[in-house]
């Protein structure tokens, strides 16, 4: 019989032949996609503040004597490519670019020493800032919905075995505002992790945001605030770059 099949089997080979192709990937321009948050709905969102040291002689604060955190919600994040909305409420709108992890492993009272075995990966943020609300109110000058962008994606702990040598960029329409290195963290990411932990358990898809350093709008003569139709970047190296456009909030 060989070299004579009957249909049923010709059928059979061909589909065997078909079957045995690698599956055809269609390549997909980024800029066809539009970004979520990488954690659009975070149970938790721990922001450090005032964990550089040239970010606290800037704004002439004392080094915290334990990690300063404050929390954010969940409809303050923007994903990459995203609209930043400026509140009708102030124009006092400034941006402050950060290093974040994601936890992929629950925990409490972590232990630094073990607190990266709790980290999924990192991602950059800006941590958008209205002061004249934030003088009297952490809580509100950092919570205004789509403030807070998150992206453009994350990268694994396996490809970022070392956290503390990366160098953190902020650019406001394509100038410079913010370089510094992720080694001048005052707290670093196993110190901050594990403190979290202490007061609150951590969960898969928590978000932890390091702190931002020096430049900071506010901090400049004269502020230096963000206004609609500019275009504000975070990258850091081997992460990527985080882009958001900045909107005057749409009044109903």
């Amino acid at each position: 019989m060989s070299g004579h099949y009957t249909a049923a089997q010709t059928h059979n080979r061909r589909a065997r032949k078909e079957s045995d192709k690698e599956p055809q990937n269609e390549a997909v321009e980024l800029g066809a996609i539009k970004f979520l948050p990488v954690i659009p709905h975070p149970e938790k969102i721990l922001c450090a503040g005032i964990n550089y040291r040239s970010h606290a002689a800037e704004t002439g604060r004392e080094l915290p004597k334990q990690p300063s955190m404050f929390a954010r919600f969940a409809d303050t994040l923007v994903g990459h490519g995203g609209e930043m909305i400026r509140p009708n409420v102030s124009d006092n709108f400034d941006f402050e670019g950060e290093l974040a992890c994601v936890i992929g492993r629950p925990g409490r009272h972590i232990k630094p020493e073990r607190a990266l075995d709790h980290v999924a990966g990192y991602t950059c943020f800006v941590d958008g800032s209205v002061r004249d609300f934030q003088k009297f109110s952490v809580t509100s000058g950092k919570n205004f919905p789509g403030t807070g962008p998150l992206g453009p994606w994350l990268v694994t702990t396996d490809e970022i075995p070392d956290p503390s040598r990366l160098t953190l960029m902020t650019r406001l329409n394509g100038n410079e505002v913010q370089h510094a290195t992720t080694d001048q963290l005052i707290y670093s990411i196993p110190q901050i992790v594990a403190f979290c932990s202490d007061f609150t358990a951590l969960s898969p898809g928590d978000v932890i945001a390091t702190g931002t350093p020096e430049g900071v709008g506010h901090s400049r003569k004269p502020p230096l605030w963000m206004k609609a139709g500019d275009t504000l970047e975070v990258e850091i190296t081997g992460i990527g770059i985080l882009r958001a456009h900045i909107i005057d909030e749409r009044t109903p």
